[in-house]
Formats: C-alpha cells, structure tokens, sequence
C-alpha cells in the first residue's frame, strides 16, 4: 500500500489515522467538557502550567495519553512515556536519573506518562512514592481500572484522580468529521462519499472510543487508496468493516462492575425485564456464565433471604445446571434464576442483622461467655459452674426457654434481626412475636 504523501510530511503518512490526528492543543481536544471546559480547574492548572501528579482514569479513547501529551507542550515539560506491560523498576531508574539531570541543569520539569499503571504490582508502585512526593518528576497515569482497586492508598493520596468519560456520539461525529475533513493530518486527497446516516452508525459502533472511530475510517481509507477513485460507503460495505464485536465488555474493567450493579439492582427493585435485559447485555458482551450465576447466588442470600428460601436454591441449581450444560442451553437456567429473584418477595433483614451483629461483636470484644452456656466435659469445670442453670429448651413446653439469655452478661439480650411482613418472613415474624411474648410473661 502506497503511503498518501500529497499535503503530508512523509512521516506523517507513514503513522496511524489516530496518531495523525492527535489533538496538539487544549482547544483541540474533543470530549470531557466537565474537566477541561473554559473555567474548569484541570482546564485552568494546564493552561498556567501549573501541574500536579495525576490519575486519568477512563475507558479507552477518551484520550489520557493525548491529554498527558498536551500538558507537556503547554509546560515546555519533557515527555517520557513507559508502559506498565513492558517496563519495569529498572525503566523507572533510567527516568528518575534523566529527570533529576534535566531538572539540575536545564531546570526541565519531566512529565512520566504511565500507560495502564494498574499492571504494575504495589511493590512497584512503591517506587514512585518519594520521587513523586519530591518533584522530581510529574506523574501522569492512565488507566481503564477503578484506581480505587487496583492503586495503592499512599500513591492515590499522593495524586489527583480525574474520570474521563466515555465520548458522546455528537462528540465521536465531530472527531470523524474533522479526519473527513482535514488535508493535512487526516484523509488528505483521499475521497470518501459517507452517508450522515452511516457516519452515525459508526459512532454508534465505536461504542464512546474515539481511536475506534478513526481506526475504523482508515480501514475505509486504504480500500480507498487500493480503487484509486471515491469510495461510496455503503451499508453493506461498512458492516463488512465493523465485523468484529465493538461493544466494550472488559471483565475486569469498570464497564464490568457497572453493568452487574444495574443486574443486582433491578433483581433487589422486582424488574425481571430489566434484569434479563442486564443479563443478556453481560453475555453478549462476553461475560462469563458463571460469574452471573455465583451473584445470583449473593442476590439470594442479601435481598430475598428468608422471605423466600427457594430462591437460594434455585441460585444455586442454576449453577449445578450451568455447569452441566454449558452455553447456550445453561445460560437459561441462570436466566430463570434472575427472574425467579425478581419476582420474589424481598427482605434485606437478615442481610441487615448480620451487619448490625458483626458491628456489635467487633466493638464489645472479647466477652466471656456466660457460665450456663458453657460445656462441661470434666469434673473441675463442672466445680467451676460450667453449664450450671442450663435449661435444655427441648425439655420445656413448646421447646422453648421463655426469658432465657443467650447474649453475654454484659450485653443483656438484643435485637438485630427484625423480619419482614413479606413471603415465609411474615410466618418467622409471627413466631418470632410469639416467643417474646413467653419471654414477658416469664418475667
């Protein structure tokens, strides 16, 4: 393929699309008005050159490493870029030693751009602590991952984390528009008929990713250079070019914990249309079954709980049935579980003891336990008063020990689980109600 040079520096023709096309100035910059508006903070630090240690975090091509590069420019910095993937302690030495001679002779701040810095390990994040806390170098990381994870807490609080959001179509449209358009960076001489129609279709395709869009224009560009006349996009041809799956559905990444939260949280709202529609949105995107499935399980336990047991069963057959059958008859299975959770009654109750319990038993510490309650397997304990006072509950009417205590002595008696009026909760409410009336009347 025969590079495009006419209105093009030989070099440039040689780069990608992308690259070409990479925003050289803040006011060039498409995308991410809430951090880089006329006014806004990040917008003004760049634009004074007053720069800190940063974190960008957002989906791919939102623009993290443009925007790390502009940052340089405007600062006159010196730009070093590694990446987590390829580099390591040794990479980062080598930067530290070129930013301290660059700072103490040439009075040159340096910029270390680290691409995806969650795949460095905590020990190696280590390594940027006291040279980011020193100044001798700028930290600017990109990552796809909630820093909040992946990051340690002494680098996070020695930085600023800023979200990058996904691009909007109208955003994604002009970036397309403006590679159509430009003879320098973009298309150059190379002509393309493009449907707004279909422009539109791609944008939507490229799923927020602005290197997606323009990656998918240069596929449409070198079929243009090989016919050597205007290329008319048509339907057929462009869903031949986007034949691979763009929807975003990275299982560790963000897009990941978003979409299972909107599944938990239309089964925990009673919508089994939403929770199929998030269901079938993590499949074919990729997730694995089986993920779905173990929180089917966690949905269970936390928002139907014993309102109704058999919901905690069939989460866990689903499972089984998965297991068994794989894609796609197994799929169904779990499909039912999450509708059978929509539709339950729901209480939180036990969910919510537990917590309140596990509060209760962290601040009391280590209470003993009272001496009824105690095992008395050999003679000094039962001298001790072991299990002195016992009452065996099966041994009273009902098998039930009205006004006994089972908390320790200083704890007295408590409540944390407070049923519901929904499902079996409301016959355990009953019971429950039951038994303490006893307690009051053996007082």
């Amino acid at each position: 393929m025969k590079p495009n040079k006419k209105n093009q520096a030989p070099d440039e023709a040689f780069k990608p699309l992308a690259t070409r096309m990479r925003p050289k100035a803040i006011e060039e910059f498409i995308g991410q008005p809430h951090l880089l508006a006329p006014g806004k903070p990040l917008r003004r630090a760049i634009e004074q050159g007053i720069l800190h240690s940063m974190i960008l975090w957002g989906p791919p091509g939102t623009g993290k490493t443009t925007l790390a590069q502009i940052m340089a420019e405007k600062t006159h910095a010196r730009f070093e870029r590694l990446s987590a993937i390829f580099s390591g302690v040794k990479d980062i030495r080598k930067v530290v030693e070129e930013a301290k001679v660059a700072r103490a002779e040439h009075q040159q701040a340096t910029i270390l751009f680290i691409d995806e810095v969650h795949r460095f390990n905590k020990s190696q994040q280590d390594v940027f602590l006291p040279f980011v806390e020193d100044g001798t170098f700028i930290l600017i990381g990109a990552t796809t991952e909630n820093p909040s994870f992946e990051l340690n807490s002494a680098l996070l609080s020695r930085t600023r984390v800023y979200v990058l959001k996904r691009l909007t179509e109208d955003e994604l449209l002009q970036v397309l528009r403006a590679a159509l358009t430009d003879k320098e960076h973009g298309l150059g001489e190379i002509s393309i008929s493009f449907p707004e129609e279909l422009q539109h279709l791609l944008v939507h395709a490229a799923d927020g990713d602005a290197r997606q869009v323009l990656n998918l224009l240069e596929i449409l560009s070198d079929l243009a250079k090989e016919q050597g006349e205007t290329l008319i996009v048509t339907k057929e041809l462009l869903a031949e070019v986007m034949q691979v799956n763009l929807r975003r559905f990275d299982k560790q990444g963000e897009a990941f914990y978003d979409q299972i939260s909107a599944l938990h949280k239309a089964v925990r709202g009673s919508s089994p249309d939403a929770a199929l529609y998030w269901l079938c949105r993590m499949l074919d995107g990729g997730c694995d079954p089986r993920y779905i499935a173990r929180r089917a399980i966690r949905m269970a336990n936390e928002d139907v709980g014993l309102a109704d047991p058999r919901a905690l069963e069939l989460a866990l057959q689903a499972c089984d049935v998965y297991e068994r059958l794989g894609s796609p008859e197994g799929e169904l299975a779990i499909a039912e579980a999450i509708v059978y959770l929509s539709c339950a009654p729901k209480s939180n109750a036990v969910y919510v003891a537990y917590g309140k319990a596990m509060e209760a038993a962290k601040a009391s510490g280590s209470l003993d336990v009272p001496l009824h309650l105690r095992n008395a397997p050999t003679k000094l304990m039962k001298q001790l008063g072991y299990g002195k006072e016992y009452r065996y509950a099966h041994d009273e009417p009902e098998a039930y020990a009205a006004g006994e205590n089972y908390f320790p002595d200083e704890l007295k008696q408590r409540t944390y689980y407070q049923p519901t009026q929904r499902g079996l909760e409301a016959k355990i409410a009953e019971r429950l109600a039951y038994f303490r009336g006893l307690d009051k009347g053996r007082k």
